[in-house]
């Protein structure tokens, strides 16, 4: 291993290897305590001597070379440099040239319900749970056997767990904080950190579709990778909720806007179909909160994310469609992820377009568009006028994806897509990568 190691001009302590006594305890000589003699052999874990005193080293090479202490195994021995201070040890598996170390919080990312699932093929799927469970013990088991490629059992024990919460906690569900959906009616427990997503019967003026069309839009969105930028969502039908537990609010909204999705049987409400998503505060909350705290690093950092997301969507061949700060929301690890649906298409089936100059001034300044739009025409230059109306808000987002208000970065990305071109997403910083560590030397 220490060759190994040495070969790849990785730091380590002064060694040898010797099979003779006087090389060895000449070694020792040049050395400072404390000393380590090892066996190179396997010694059941005891043949590692660390000491102060040089006569107790010699003494053990001796020992260890004529065989007296571990027989065969100690006939060859390394002798090393002791070194002192916090030791950590890392078994990674690689692909023969970088390995990664990861703090909790990237594990998390790593494993979120916002990235495409692992698909694992198991004989113990509870043994692999368990194991993920105690580097990640945050991690709910249902998500896990979800990202496990185990969606039936992951969204059993996710009922399993919402139950038990309602039997010991008193909160009621209130309508979800944020603007309000043209499409999706949402609520929430405050004290479990999902919502719940009802498909309205009645949406509002500007969308042109039915509930078909935002089923399928939500089916798309678990058949792609989501490049940790997507929330995944737990589709459930016939739901039992208890009444009693709803403010009237929440009452009144399905009442008045989703009649047809819900009914009630005694003591309960009935949820005829929805979909369940891991709370996130909404990225204009967010902002708001930012702006009005004057964390101007915290506001850039929501910004950066947000542009990034629109940008990793992309690339995954994925166009939000309707990218309002409302739309995306900010998770517990300070990632930005977008979850309103109904309006995503694929990249290549969308076409990204210059707005072309008007015929005149007085056509310009009519408020009427002077060109004709297709029902995929996309036109980046607009983003700017409906996304960044706060000046410090469009420096910051001008600072880091001014790319993104232009057709060239959309059409860019759909070329690379038509040609077959696969981009990496990697749920945590580059420079967390060995390859990208610069070695310590000193």
């Amino acid at each position: 291993m220490k060759e190994l190691v040495q070969s790849a001009g990785v730091p380590t302590a002064r060694h040898g290897t010797f099979t003779d006594v006087e090389p060895a305890c000449a070694m020792l000589d040049t050395l400072p305590p404390p000393f380590v003699v090892k066996t190179d052999g396997l010694a059941a874990g005891k043949g590692v001597l660390v000491t102060e005193s040089l006569a107790e080293a010699r003494n053990a090479v001796g020992d260890y070379l004529s065989g007296a202490a571990f027989g065969d195994a100690g006939r060859r021995l390394v002798i090393e440099e002791g070194l002192v201070g916090p030791e950590l040890s890392v078994l990674a598996v690689c692909d023969g040239t970088d390995a990664v170390l990861l703090r909790r919080a990237e594990l998390g990312s790593l494993f979120s319900l916002a990235r495409a699932y692992f698909m694992v093929d198991m004989e113990v799927p509870s043994g692999y749970v368990q194991f993920l469970r105690a580097i990640m013990p945050n991690k709910p088991r249902s998500e896990l056997y979800i990202m496990l490629g185990l969606g039936k059992q992951g969204k059993t024990m996710f009922f399993r767990d919402f139950i038990y919460h309602l039997h010991h906690s008193e909160d009621k569900f209130i309508m979800a904080p944020g603007i309000r959906g043209l499409v999706m009616l949402v609520f929430t427990l405050p004290s479990y950190p999902y919502v719940f997503k009802i498909i309205k019967d009645v949406f509002g003026a500007s969308k042109n579709m039915d509930r078909a069309t935002v089923k399928r839009k939500f089916k798309m969105v678990k058949q792609v990778d989501r490049v940790g930028r997507m929330a995944d969502t737990l589709e459930f039908s016939n739901v039992l909720f208890p009444l009693n537990r709803f403010d009237d609010e929440v009452l009144q909204e399905l009442q008045t806007l989703a009649p047809s999705c819900f009914e009630i049987d005694g003591e309960q409400l009935i949820i005829k179909h929805l979909y369940i998503e891991r709370r996130m505060e909404p990225l204009n909350i967010h902002l708001d909160r930012m702006e009005r705290s004057n964390n101007i690093d915290g506001l850039e950092h929501a910004i950066k994310e947000y542009g990034s997301a629109i940008r990793e969507m992309a690339q995954a061949n994925i166009f939000p469609g309707d990218m309002l700060w409302k739309n995306f929301g900010v998770t517990r690890f300070g990632r930005v992820v977008f979850y309103d649906y109904d309006e995503i298409e694929y990249m290549t089936d969308c076409s990204f377009r210059r707005i072309p100059p008007a015929p005149d001034f007085e056509t310009e300044m009519s408020g009427e568009i002077w060109y004709a739009v297709g029902k995929n025409d996309v036109f980046p230059e607009e983003f700017s006028t409906f996304l960044l109306a706060s000046p410090v808000l469009r420096k910051v987002f001008h600072k880091h994806h001014a790319d993104l208000l232009s057709p060239k970065f959309w059409q860019d990305s759909q070329q690379k897509i038509r040609d077959g071109h696969v981009e990496d997403f990697f749920p945590y910083p580059q420079e967390l990568r060995f390859c990208n560590t610069p070695l310590v030397t000193d």
